[in-house]
């Protein structure tokens, strides 16, 4: 059998484990050290805009924090995207909060700016006014940020932004992850970089990120003894991790550049093709990552997205059908909804590809010609 080629595995650019061998000969084995303040300040660096980040162990903890420093509790309510990962949506539940699902537009995927409007209006009127809003860039493709920003301003609601699949993509020449009231990164084994599991916390203060680190390191009070007036959590990213993550840091840019080279390679093969489209940009305003590159199979296409998944499995190519939105999953069955089918139309119809950076010739050769026969 032909050697797998997956979705979006990890790929490394030769200095990680220079990071990772300091720790080991300086002992700094643990969730801080050179490594994890290294790794913080290449962030901030990055991200530009005077951020302050505090890396921790996953993407999902950071929206945890995020919602702990906003005061959201037991009771309140938040807006969510339906059309995404359930680690979006989870951290609402942590806090004993109510998930409330909004749809999609089409042109970005992501919350659609009407909806959210139509869903703080009816919240508001049943009394309960929405604590916070997640949105997310699905795929690594921004949002329509100047709209779902205004109303959020407008009815004075703070904003995270999940930029876990986003980092490098850019709206409006600014980076993606900048943009919220808090906004998360996250670095899983899958992403654009790793640190095999990891994410992080961006903030708009110092103040703020020493508090997200308090909340990561147990609440522990400033005490000689082990005093903690506040919940906390075992969340704080480990200077092994981080290692990995300065060293990825230095080819950031390179698996961005490949990654919309993959993008190209889909557009260029499905080109003829009728009844598919990729997944794409829709204003010269926004640049994605393109983390996965998608597909729409539409009913006039001459194969099904079942036959598609189908030719690819049998040539050990890895596909997955686009996210199931969360009002769907049966955990999130009885939450609130605001949209249209959108999200579900999306859903039934669309597919992510293989989209690594570290995809070779040969891997894009088997995938075109898979592509071919199955015509």
């Amino acid at each position: 059998m032909n050697s797998k080629i997956w979705l979006s595995s990890p790929h490394m650019g030769g200095q990680e484990q220079k990071f990772v061998q300091q720790a080991f000969n300086t002992n700094w084995i643990a969730p801080l050290g050179p490594n994890v303040s290294g790794f913080e300040s290449d962030l901030e660096s990055y991200l530009d805009q005077n951020k302050h980040i505090a890396c921790l162990s996953s993407g999902t903890a950071a929206i945890h924090l995020a919602l702990v420093q906003l005061g959201v509790t037991s009771g309140d309510e938040v807006i969510c995207q339906t059309f995404t990962f359930c680690g979006s949506a989870n951290p609402i539940i942590y806090q004993g909060a109510k998930p409330i699902f909004v749809d999609s537009e089409l042109d970005t995927w992501n919350m659609c700016p009407n909806h959210l409007e139509a869903a703080i209006k009816d919240r508001i009127s049943k009394g309960n006014k929405p604590k916070a809003i997640i949105i997310v860039h699905l795929y690594g493709m921004p949002a329509k940020l100047d709209e779902l920003l205004s109303v959020a301003k407008k009815y004075e609601i703070s904003v995270i932004e999940d930029a876990a699949e986003a980092l490098g993509s850019t709206y409006k020449e600014r980076k993606c992850g900048t943009f919220g009231t808090y906004s998360i990164l996250s670095f899983n084994g899958n992403k654009i970089i790793t640190t095999s599991g990891g994410g992080a916390l961006v903030c708009n203060s110092d103040e703020e990120k020493q508090k997200t680190i308090f909340y990561a390191t147990q609440a522990r009070d400033s005490a000689s003894h082990y005093q903690h007036s506040e919940i906390g959590y075992n969340y704080r990213m480990s200077n092994v991790s981080a290692g990995i993550g300065r060293g990825q840091m230095q080819v950031l840019d390179k698996h961005i550049d490949l990654r919309r080279k993959m993008n190209l390679f889909y557009k260029e093969s499905f080109k003829n093709i009728k009844g598919i489209s990729v997944f794409g940009e829709y204003s010269n305003n926004i640049v994605s990552n393109h983390w996965l590159s998608c597909i729409i199979v539409s009913k006039d296409a001459r194969f099904t997205k079942e036959q598609f998944q189908r030719a690819m499995e049998k040539e050990n190519i890895e596909t997955r059908p686009l996210w199931k939105p969360m009002h769907l999953q049966p955990v999130f069955k009885h939450m609130p909804y605001y949209g249209s089918k959108n999200s579900e139309t999306l859903f039934k119809t669309g597919l992510c590809l293989p989209s690594g950076s570290n995809l070779s010739i040969e891997d894009k050769e088997r995938i075109f010609n898979t592509i071919s026969q199955l015509l």
